[in-house]
């Protein structure tokens, strides 16, 4: 989970904007960013690239910035990359506060194994949560070993941790169980090939 003692970034205040700014400042290895949140007027800095690039790889990550000596917890709100060489272009940060509860999408692992010549189908690959914005989990683990075919599950069977809520949709289907459609296909072909076995040595029985 995220916590703000691994997190601490500094931020440097910036006047100047615009692409060719933006670009110049990427290339001495800052991040432009933006922090807002909690009616306050938008906030915009520059961010030391490598270290938050490495805190970033990891979803819903808290940063506690020093922004010119000022403390503010902030969360990675948005990333933007770069289409072609996924360089980080800009990132949005909210400001949040300890206790406050925010709603995240919070990614779906999927452990175990299901039933043998079956397939685990992701359809929702993250869950709407609502949490702690200083506790926020990294992940929702989903154990699917040993369902059978046509079981699934939806986010009301999750094991959500202490502290979290389900802010989405219920019935919003998570992890359904099936039999590849090649793997039907073949049983199919396997049983027309057997009954016309069974037919043909029926009819030379009956010669």
């Amino acid at each position: 989970m995220s916590t703000e003692t691994d997190t601490k970034v500094v931020a440097e205040l910036r006047e100047n904007f615009g692409k060719g700014y933006a670009r110049r400042l990427r290339a001495t290895g800052q991040i432009p960013a933006v922090i807002y949140g909690h009616g306050t007027d938008p906030v915009h800095v520059s961010l030391p690239g490598h270290q938050v690039a490495l805190l970033i790889r990891r979803a819903n990550v808290v940063l506690e910035l020093d922004v010119a000596g000022k403390q503010s917890l902030t969360l990675v709100k948005d990333v933007q990359k770069d289409p072609v060489h996924q360089t980080i272009e800009h990132i949005d940060l909210l400001v949040v506060k300890k206790g406050e509860k925010i709603q995240v999408d919070v990614p779906i692992n999927v452990v175990g194994e299901a039933a043998p010549g079956t397939l685990a189908n992701l359809d929702a690959t993250s869950v709407l949560l609502e949490v702690e914005a200083t506790n926020i989990p990294q992940g929702i683990e989903v154990d699917v070993d040993g369902l059978e075919d046509g079981a699934h599950i939806t986010a009301a069977d999750l094991t959500l941790p202490k502290g979290a809520s389900l802010a989405g949709d219920p019935e919003t289907l998570i992890v359904a169980i099936s039999v590849p459609v090649a793997a039907l296909e073949a049983e199919e072909e396997i049983a027309e090939a057997d009954a016309a076995v069974a037919a043909e040595q029926s009819e030379e029985a009956a010669e």
